[in-house]
């Protein structure tokens, strides 16, 4: 519980203190290169103490304690101008203030904001270099597009069915362009950082636990315009495939935790034909010379995310009408339906049906099998849609030795 207002104790106390010593020893280190800096050690500590106590006091003397310390800064910065034409180390003495006054209350946040200062503050020079040296005006420009699709475009749209029927909400839809967006944009960036031979691998398998799918249509879509990428966008793809079947044993676990048993064998046997996938993906891909993408590629295709977006949202709305028009019993049919857009959610509804009696254990074990099936059958088709023949038929060997692996497992007794 956060201290009351009125109640000056040692944890908000000794938050400022820490603030002011923090943010006032990165720029006494500096003070040695720039002897224009506004504040050092003491000052910081001096101005997150005097925060901190005057709102103790009142918000009144704290409105004259932060006029103060402007003040004190505009004479500072006036004294250097001639010479240093910034404001940062003017505004983090205010900021010092500012923060003290803040651990009154919230002293976890004051002190998490006061290591985020401290950090701006000392990677001066690679902040500085990496807006000016590392990042592109396309990559910029794309990442501001991706930051409005997500920040402002996603949240205006209503998050509820808009139609008669109860199908279509635009923010899922919307959201499914976004993370392929997002997915995309991932995978150019580690391939600039770390290249190709790790690059797609890790952002593959960090994507598979936000989205599968939208991840193999990503990979597909730079595999085809770097066919050298190939064997690594493989690699990438079928990684991601098993960060997402990874996620069926805590949603087992929450829902129906006594049919984790059961499948455990068939998990495993997929998950080791997926770590194959991504084994062949890593050897074919050391011998690619791929060169990684240049400053000036794109970071995504909005058409491509737009259009996945919109063939997943049909396989969602049909999945919806079986399911309504065959009532109670169909409802395994919908939810093997729904693996077509997402297994998670599709896990959950066969896990749901164990726990209430609806299927019994071989049943939920073949219904597991079939889940992967269909998953596998919706991903390879994205596969050939985002990335040609060539990287189709591979994730289509992949998948379905996955699910064959599966149903294996699934009938040994």
């Amino acid at each position: 519980m956060p201290p009351s207002p009125d109640a000056l104790s040692l944890v908000s106390l000794s938050t400022a203190l820490g603030t002011g010593l923090l943010i006032g020893l990165v720029y006494e280190r500096r003070k040695g290169e720039d002897p224009s800096i506004a504040g050092g050690l003491r000052s910081h500590t001096l101005a997150a103490l005097m925060g901190v106590v005057s709102l103790w006091l009142g918000l009144p003397v704290f409105t004259v304690a932060v006029l103060l310390t402007g003040v004190f800064v505009a004479l500072g910065y006036w004294r250097t101008s001639q010479t240093d034409l910034g404001v940062t180390s003017e505004l983090a003495l205010v900021s010092s203030c500012l923060l003290g006054g803040l651990a009154l209350r919230q002293p976890a946040i004051a002190g998490a904001l006061a290591v985020l200062v401290a950090i701006l503050v000392f990677a001066k020079s690679r902040l500085h270099r990496f807006s000016r040296e590392l990042i592109s005006n396309r990559e910029l420009a794309d990442g501001l597009m991706l930051l409005a699709f997500a920040l402002i475009v996603l949240p205006l749209l209503p998050d509820r069915t808009v139609d008669p029927w109860g199908l279509l909400n635009p923010a899922t839809v919307w959201t499914l362009a976004v993370l392929v967006m997002a997915i995309s944009a991932l995978g150019h960036v580690a391939l600039r950082l770390v290249g190709t031979r790790w690059g797609l691998l890790a952002a593959g398998f960090f994507s598979g636990y936000v989205s599968s799918t939208a991840a193999t249509a990503g990979f597909g879509k730079q595999a085809q315009q770097q066919p050298a990428l190939l064997p690594s966008a493989i690699g990438a793809a079928m990684l991601a495939n098993l960060a997402s079947l990874s996620l069926f044993v805590p949603i087992l676990l929450a829902v129906a935790p006594g049919l984790l048993p059961g499948v455990r064998w068939i998990l495993l046997a997929a998950g080791l034909v997926l770590l194959l996938g991504s084994a062949f993906g890593l050897r074919r891909g050391q011998q690619t010379e791929a060169a990684p993408p240049t400053a000036e590629t794109r970071m995504f295709r909005i058409g491509h995310a737009l259009g996945f977006a919109a063939t997943i949202t049909a396989v969602m709305v049909g999945s919806k009408l079986l399911g309504q028009w065959l009532g109670p019993g169909g409802a395994l049919a919908a939810t093997l339906l729904a693996a077509l857009v997402e297994l998670q959610s599709a896990a959950a509804g066969v896990a749901s049906l164990y726990r209430d009696g609806v299927l019994d254990e071989r049943l939920a074990r073949w219904a597991v099998v079939g889940l992967l099936a269909a998953s596998a059958a919706a991903k390879s088709l994205v596969a050939f849609t985002s990335g040609g023949a060539r990287y189709g038929i591979r994730i289509t060997i992949g998948l379905t030795g996955m699910t064959l692996a599966a149903a294996l497992a699934a009938a040994l007794p």
